[in-house]
């Protein structure tokens, strides 16, 4: 399912704002809705990054992944807080 882009950025600075020292790393491929482009996003503690790339393949799956690499991460909410940014 898409993402709302105003509601994943939101929800990505709060996690990066309340857990930076404890995110090592992040990244991610996001399918936002109304975009015929990936967007691609990487942190580094506190710093996000991220740019909208390259199309989606016409016969390909559009999906969002997201990868946390950090300590301390709490995986449900974590996983509660990506879903709640359906769009």
């Amino acid at each position: 399912q898409p993402l709302d882009a105003n509601r994943v950025t939101q929800w990505l600075n709060g996690v990066l704002q309340a857990q930076g020292p404890d995110i090592l790393r992040a990244k991610g491929i996001l399918d936002v809705k109304g975009e015929d482009r990936r967007l691609v996003f990487q942190a580094v503690h506190m710093i996000l990054e991220g740019d909208f790339q390259g199309p989606w393949k016409s016969d390909a799956d559009r999906y969002s992944r997201l990868v946390f690499i950090g300590r301390n991460l709490d995986e449900a909410r974590l996983k509660a807080g990506f879903e709640a940014c359906a769009a």
